[in-house]
């Protein structure tokens, strides 16, 4: 088997994820209850009870998730020690889980720096009145074009046939009604907290930027393709920066999903809750076997 490795982003999660793992392996509890002692408090109680509301929430979210990963990461590794990535990438926040994957740095400091980008994230939600809108089918160039027509971006190159666009809400709603009118077959409003990778989000970005600055990353053991370029960074100070323009920048996982699958791989193996991945590497790559690993039962 030569796997490529994919971690799950922002509205995967679900109250109870990763509960069976937490019960069954002691690998994936050690993953829960390290989480919990790094951030002071019952991380798992949430994840795993809730409420949804709690869960949800941009700060509470992204840390949650990439503890769901790693844990169901842990679980993998322990019973299927012969099995090493080709490559990694994950979307959005996924990407940290993914460097964990790849040895850039320990669990543990992957959930602090998660945590700093997750308090960042919130504040530039709270200060800003943003929206999203998930558009199916046409011409991606037509869509960006619209975007800049409207002073929006775009977030998300997720596969073919899916683009996710960002920015103020208003102008996302009036970027809505003229592809509707180009013709789109789907446009779909997203309910989120906030405008995730467009210029509102920037300040974030420059902060974690500072953030970044004095976080100890060393260059992945295996290549991890980056949202930001969705290519491998040649080494550790393009990493950061990557992972700083991320947070404004448009993700290009469709870019992501190629390149790691270029590299000889036969299988994708998504970890953390849902399928998400799994259903854009469908419409990306057909004919790649994919395995969710996203509790104590693996399928494909």
């Amino acid at each position: 088997m030569k796997a490529f490795f994919a971690f799950s982003g922002q509205g995967a999660q679900t109250v109870g994820m990763g509960k069976d793992l937490c019960d069954e392996f002691a690998c994936a509890r050690a993953v829960f209850d390290e989480a919990d002692q790094v951030l002071g408090y019952s991380l798992s109680g949430v994840i795993f009870d809730g409420p949804a509301e709690k869960l949800t929430g941009t700060r509470c979210c992204q840390t949650a998730i990439y503890t769901m990963s790693c844990a169901a990461l842990a679980v993998f590794r322990e019973r299927y020690p012969e099995v090493e990535p080709a490559a990694c990438a994950g979307l959005s926040l996924g990407e940290y889980a993914a460097l964990f994957a790849a040895g850039a740095f320990s669990f543990a400091d992957g959930l602090k720096l998660l945590q700093k980008r997750a308090d960042l994230m919130e504040i530039a939600c709270q200060t800003t009145v943003g929206g999203m809108a998930s558009v199916l089918g046409g011409d991606p160039a037509v869509i960006a074009d619209v975007c800049r027509e409207c002073d929006i971006d775009v977030a998300n190159y997720n596969c073919p046939g899916q683009i996710v666009i960002s920015g103020e809400k208003k102008k996302v709603e009036t970027a809505c009604s003229i592809l509707a009118e180009k013709g789109f077959r789907k446009v779909v409003p997203l309910t989120v907290a906030g405008a995730f990778h467009s210029r509102l989000m920037r300040t974030a970005g420059e902060a974690l930027a500072e953030v970044l600055k004095d976080t100890p990353i060393a260059m992945p053991k295996v290549p991890v393709f980056q949202n930001f370029t969705g290519k491998v960074p040649a080494d550790t100070a393009e990493l950061k920066r990557n992972l700083a323009c991320q947070v404004a920048g448009s993700v290009r996982w469709e870019d992501c999903a190629r390149a790691a699958a270029g590299l000889g791989a036969d299988v994708m193996i998504e970890f953390g809750p849902g399928a998400v991945l799994t259903g854009l590497m469908r419409r990306t790559i057909p004919e790649l076997k994919r395995v969710n690993v996203n509790g104590k039962d693996f399928s494909s």
